[in-house]
């Protein structure tokens, strides 16, 4: 009888491009280098197994460690030809990849690991390194809170009070986005003592100064700007009423109020090349001192006194409703209608009316008058009980706007204060507001990290030591989102193409901004099969699209990447 084939097919999809953009950054050769295993490892080396469950991470959305030995039993032939060819499923249990996180979750080495890939990176890829963003989220859990641990309650960005958390400090590089220092600490924590550690942290990973930090209000601490002053670097952001109250920027305003302040007009670029007007401001100059290393130092700090135009009329809609909502709601107390409490006191009245005022937050907008007076009321005759007329107190409630009140609050509506260092040469009132605009760059790096395709949440983990160096592999998978995403849109931007065909149901939409998922995206469905006849073997790899093709081009990625797939399989055992 003839002998019967034997025929497996298993899923390539993304895996190739994943790998090749790990290597890429030497993230095997580099984790091998600060990561040194017991003296008892065996199989491939914690580089390559860090490289394949990464890969595992990104192209499947999940970071469950008993997914990934499963997985890499289907893609056996994948893996030994992009990875290493004596890599085996078992290679990926969970106890080795929970050897991998101890091995993350050590402070010393995950700092020289991570200086090593940042100088690696900004040399690999030409990175211009100028500003770094800085910012803080947070991922809950349901975890076992314990002292001293992790996990803590604490002021949640993910409007989960109720459950234990464990907060993330980002610090990236613009344009693209990409990590270079991540903290990870307990949930508990304040934001604000975490901004030196992580400044310190990106001087030593990407070992330079003149750098330009930007931040919500707690980078804007007098503490973390002299620590930036004193290391000549800048910093840009917003400043809380706290750090500059409110009658402070009244005195700010007062020019302005009185025509005597000219403005700045800030304008943003549109795709169709006009330019929208979004903002108006000025600047003003203070003088600030503070200690640094125990010695005195002082600077001129640049005011920017800006009004955001959308801001401005967003806010004014908002506060003409509550403006209503609070003249309707006040206006009812004086119905009489049966289940109705009835104020029969001025006092009572005029308490029920200014809660309403406050609750709607238009303190100060309004004007209430209360007036009493004596009002008969017949009552009618019922059985033995004769009919009279009673004389009752009724109190009412009248209220009217207090438009100069009004008028004066809403010229304050979109202004904001901004304070940076850098002298006007390097950023103008302009470049300040449009950088500071792209804080989205950061919220979308929280996005991709605690969603698809990184899924910090849910964690899974509840051991402390292994949750820290989960947080810290999937900072690793971050950078390859954003420098994938770097790459192609640099490409794009250098021709003036466009990318078609990565949008479902619309295969003429073309972008020169794609995003690394839609990309990653195009490459699924591709199969590797390997058929077995005797001792001859066959292999057939999908042919790639001609958007997958202009992906891999995009990318700087050669072909063989896929198509050497076919030739591994075919010389295999």
């Amino acid at each position: 009888m003839a002998e019967e084939p034997t025929v497996t097919i298993e899923r390539v999809d993304d895996i190739p491009v994943l790998i090749a953009s790990m290597e890429r950054l030497g993230l095997a050769e580099l984790a091998d280098t600060h990561f040194v295993p017991h003296g008892n490892w065996r199989g491939i080396s914690p580089g390559k197994m860090l490289t394949g469950w990464l890969a595992h991470i990104l192209s499947e959305a999940d970071h469950r460690l008993n997914r990934v030995q499963d997985w890499a039993a289907k893609r056996g032939e994948t893996l030994r030809g992009c990875l290493d060819p004596e890599l085996r499923e078992l290679d990926f249990t969970d106890d080795r990849l929970a050897i991998g996180l101890d091995m993350l979750s050590d402070d010393q080495q995950w700092s020289q690991f991570e200086t090593a890939l940042n100088q690696r990176t900004i040399r690999v890829y030409d990175l211009k390194a100028k500003r770094v963003r800085i910012d803080s989220t947070t991922a809950s859990g349901y975890w076992e809170v314990t002292e001293d641990g992790l996990f803590q309650f604490g002021h949640s960005k993910d409007h989960r009070p109720d459950l234990p958390q464990v907060k993330v400090v980002l610090s990236t590089l613009d344009p693209l986005g990409m990590p270079v220092a991540t903290q990870v600490v307990s949930g508990e924590k304040a934001d604000d003592p975490l901004y030196i550690p992580a400044i310190d942290q990106v001087r030593e990973g990407v070992g330079r100064r003149g750098l330009l930090y930007l931040g919500d209000c707690k980078l804007m601490s007098l503490g973390t700007r002299v620590h930036l002053q004193a290391g000549d670097d800048w910093y840009l952001g917003p400043f809380s009423l706290v750090q500059v109250p409110q009658e402070t920027v009244d005195k700010y305003l007062e020019p302005v109020w009185t025509q005597e302040q000219p403005l700045i007009g800030v304008y943003r670029s549109l795709a169709d090349g006009t330019r929208e007007h979004i903002a108006n401001g000025f600047e003003r100059i203070e003088t600030v001192a503070g200690l640094a290393g125990g010695q005195a130092i002082s600077w001129v700090e640049r005011r920017l006194v800006v009004c955001s135009l959308a801001r401005a009329q967003a806010a004014e809609g908002a506060l003409r409703r509550r403006l209503e909502k609070a003249q309707s709601t006040i206006e009812a107390l004086n119905e009489r209608r049966r289940g109705k409490e009835r104020f029969t006191d001025a006092e009572s009245l005029l308490q029920a009316a200014e809660a309403i005022i406050k609750r709607q937050g238009v303190e100060g907008l309004l004007v209430l008058q209360v007036t009493e007076q004596l009002q008969e009321r017949p009552v009618r005759p019922y059985r033995n009980r004769p009919g009279e007329v009673r004389v009752e107190r009724q109190v009412s409630v009248s209220v009217q706007p207090d438009e100069l009140a009004i008028q004066q609050a809403i010229r304050r509506l979109g202004w904001r204060v901004y304070g940076t260092n850098a002298p006007q040469s390097e950023l103008s009132l302009e470049q300040a507001v449009l950088a500071y605009r792209e804080e989205y760059r950061i919220e979308r790096n929280f996005g991709r990290l605690k969603g698809r395709p990184l899924t910090l949440t849910p964690m899974y983990l509840e051991d402390d030591q292994r949750a820290t160096g989960l947080v810290r592999l999937l900072s690793v998978g971050l950078r390859v989102l954003t420098l994938l995403e770097h790459v192609a849109r640099c490409s794009l931007a250098e021709t003036g193409e466009k990318l078609r065909g990565l949008y479902a149901g619309n295969p003429k939409r073309a972008t020169q901004r794609p995003t690394t998922e839609a990309m990653l995206q195009s490459f699924k469905d591709i199969y590797l099969s390997t058929v077995i006849l005797g001792e001859q073997r066959y292999s057939h790899l999908t042919p790639l699209s001609e958007l997958q093709l202009k992906i891999l081009n995009l990318l700087d990625f050669p072909t063989d990447i896929y198509t050497a797939l076919v030739a591994h399989s075919a010389n295999s055992p």
